[in-house]
């Protein structure tokens, strides 16, 4: 199965805008555009707004409403930050986070709870058998955390 290819950082907020609207929940986008306002870009000179290629870099934070509270970082080196309750996502590739968001608010992500070693994980499996697996770093499970638990 293709998965869609998402060339930009809007186009990747372009589709989360639609999964926001498919299931109801409000959505807020800050947008930095250049060099100088990106927070991952240390190959451009001081003071630049341009990539030496002479492209604007274009970083976006989304919020979505909840539940669950979740948040996605969009960098453009290709790769985003997803945060659902909590539970931190590092270095998920740009076009899999809206995979990633149909796969959390469709109901597909869940909990796993341990006793030796103790702790839970949130797993959060997407199509083409990729699956996101993070240890929730926190002794206690909010109400979204708690349904979703296995």
């Amino acid at each position: 199965m293709d998965q869609p290819r998402h060339a930009s950082t809007e186009a990747v907020v372009t589709a989360i805008r639609e999964i926001a609207g498919e299931h109801g929940l409000e959505i807020r986008v800050s947008d930095d555009i250049g060099t100088d306002q990106v927070s991952r870009r240390t190959a451009a000179g001081a003071f630049t707004a341009l990539d030496t290629d002479g492209s604007l870099p274009h970083e976006a934070y989304v919020e979505l409403s909840g539940p669950p509270a979740v948040t996605v970082h969009v960098f453009p080196d290709g790769d985003a930050k997803i945060t659902v309750e909590g539970v931190e996502f590092a270095d998920v590739p740009r076009d899999r986070a809206p995979a990633f968001l149909r796969s959390v608010l469709g109901g597909l992500a869940h909990v796993k709870g341990r006793f030796f070693p103790p702790g839970y994980w949130l797993t959060v499996p997407l199509p083409g058998d990729e699956t996101y697996r993070e240890l929730i770093p926190f002794p206690y499970l909010s109400p979204w955390l708690s349904r979703a638990l296995r």
